[in-house]
């Protein structure tokens, strides 16, 4: 019984297909701009603590 899309729990596991074209994008940066400035609020501000309750 390998991992099969007709033997997943639909309700515990939602199924992805990921569209193979969209590949055409990995080595391309589509938005410089916001790129630039969201790493430079990075680098001023950092990541939030992960040990956050909610």
């Amino acid at each position: 019984m390998g991992l099969d899309i007709k033997n997943l729990d639909t309700k515990k596991k939602p199924i992805v297909v990921i569209d193979k074209t969209l590949d055409f994008f990995n080595d391309k940066e589509l938005f410089p701009d916001k790129l630039q400035e969201a790493n430079e609020m990075l680098k001023k501000i950092g990541l939030p603590n992960n040990n956050s309750t909610i």
